[in-house]
C-alpha cells in the first residue's frame, strides 16, 4: 500500500513537473520550426512548447486563444508565422481582446527566402524567371519543355503546401506582383491561383516544410516551394535561381534593405509595421521576406511574462541567437532592428509603453492564467 501511494505521488510530482517545465505555449509555422525547436541549436527556451502546425493554424489559435489547435490545454502565449496579420485579424483582436488581454506584438523574428527546389534529369543549372514562376504555379506550363521552350516532354509535377501557409502566402504575394490576373497573396496556395482552373491531377499537397524536398526528390520532373531550412538552397543543382539570382543570406539581406523598423510612436504601436513586405524587390533575391513572432504585450502570470521578456532579450540582443540563425540558413534581423525591438518591447527607453507586461498598460489585465 505504502509503495503504491509511494508511485502515485511520484508520479503527481512528476506531471507537476512536467507542466511547470513547458510554461510558455506556443505554436505555428513550420519554416522556422527546427530553428525554434527539436534541434540540437533551437532558440526557444527549455520551457516554451512549439507545435509546428502551420502559419494559419498558429495565427488562428493565438488569435482566439485556443490551445486546441496545439494538441494542448490552458493558454495560448505566442505563435509564429510567416503570414502576417492582416488588417481585419487585427481589428478583430483589437475589439475582442485588447480589453481583456491587452495589445498583441507582432515581431520579425528572422529574416528567409522561399527557395525552388527542383528534380528533372539532365539539368543541373536551372534559372528561372518570375513570369515562369507564374507559368509553373498557375499550372499555364504542363510540361519542361513549354516552360524552358525545348522539346522536353516531362510533365511539370508542382508539389504545394495543402495548409494555409505563411510560405505560400510569401511565394504567391510575390507572384501577384508579376502576375495578379493569376495569383492572389493568400496563404493557402489553391486559393491563390485565380480562375478556379483545378489542380493538375499529378500535383502533390503536403502539409509541413519538412515534407516538400522529400516529395520534390521523390519523382523527376517535380518543383515546389520551400524555407531554406532543410534544403541547400546555394547549389544551383538542387534549388532553382529566380531572375539569375540564388537565395543565399546575402541576396536575402539585399532583398529587404529598403525596409526599416518603425521610427513614431504612432507606427511604433502599429503591429502592422512591425512586419514589412516587399512584394518585388529591386535586388537580391524575389522570394524573401521576414518571418515573425506574435506574443500579448500583457500576461496575467507573472513568470510567464518574465520567461517572454527573457527570451526577446537574448533573441534581440547582439549577437544574440545569430549563430543558430545562420546554421538554419536563415538570416538575423539587422541591429537597427535589433535595437527598436529593444527599446520598444523590452526596456521601454523608447518612452512609448509598449513593452512586456508595462504597468500602466497591463493593470489588471493580460492573456489568462
Amino acid at each position: 500500500m505504502f509503495k503504491r501511494t509511494l508511485i502515485a505521488a511520484s508520479l503527481t510530482v512528476a506531471a507537476l513537473a512536467s507542466a511547470q517545465a513547458m510554461a510558455v505555449t506556443g505554436g505555428g509555422a513550420t519554416l522556422p520550426a527546427a530553428l525554434y525547436k527539436g534541434s540540437a541549436d533551437s532558440i526557444l527556451p527549455a520551457n516554451f512548447s512549439y507545435a509546428a502546425i502551420g502559419s494559419g493554424g498558429g495565427k488562428t489559435a493565438f488569435l482566439t486563444n485556443n490551445p486546441a489547435g496545439f494538441s494542448t490545454t490552458g493558454t495560448v502565449h505566442f505563435a509564429g508565422s510567416d503570414s502576417i496579420l492582416n488588417a481585419s485579424e487585427l481589428s478583430t483582436y483589437k475589439n475582442t481582446y485588447n480589453a481583456s488581454y491587452g495589445p498583441l506584438i507582432q515581431l520579425p523574428s528572422v529574416a528567409t527566402s522561399v527557395a525552388i527546389p527542383y528534380k528533372k534529369a539532365g539539368q543541373t543549372a536551372l534559372n528561372l524567371t518570375s513570369a515562369q514562376l507564374c507559368e509553373v504555379f498557375s499550372g499555364q506550363k504542363t510540361t519542361w519543355g513549354a516552360l524552358l521552350g525545348t522539346s522536353d516532354a516531362t510533365t511539370i509535377r508542382v508539389v504545394y503546401r495543402n495548409v494555409s501557409s505563411g510560405t505560400s502566402e510569401i511565394l504567391t504575394r510575390h507572384l501577384n506582383s508579376v502576375c495578379p490576373t493569376q495569383f492572389a497573396t493568400n496563404s493557402t496556395f489553391t486559393s491563390a491561383r485565380i480562375g478556379g482552373i483545378a489542380l493538375p491531377s499529378n500535383w502533390v499537397g503536403v502539409a509541413n516544410t519538412s515534407e516538400v524536398a522529400t516529395a520534390v526528390n521523390a519523382v523527376d520532373g517535380s518543383i515546389g516551394y520551400v524555407g531554406p531550412d532543410g534544403v541547400d538552397a546555394t547549389s544551383n543543382a538542387v534549388v532553382a535561381r529566380v531572375n539569375g539570382v540564388q537565395p543565399t543570406a546575402l541576396n536575402v539581406t539585399l532583398a529587404l534593405s529598403s525596409v526599416n523598423p518603425p521610427a513614431n510612436a504612432i507606427d511604433a504601436a502599429d503591429p502592422s509595421k512591425w512586419s514589412p513586405v516587399v512584394a518585388n524587390p529591386t535586388s537580391g533575391y524575389k522570394l524573401a521576406a521576414y518571418t515573425n513572432f506574435i506574443f500579448g504585450q500583457c500576461y496575467k502570470d507573472a513568470a510567464v511574462a518574465a520567461d517572454v521578456k527573457a527570451f526577446l532579450t537574448q533573441h534581440y540582443s547582439n549577437p544574440g541567437n545569430n549563430t543558430a540563425t545562420q546554421a538554419h540558413k536563415f538570416v538575423a534581423v539587422p541591429n537597427a532592428w535589433k535595437t527598436a525591438v529593444t527599446a520598444n518591447f523590452i526596456t521601454n527607453t523608447s518612452g512609448n509603453n509598449l513593452d512586456i507586461n508595462n504597468a500602466s498598460v497591463c493593470n489588471a489585465i493580460g492573456r489568462p492564467l
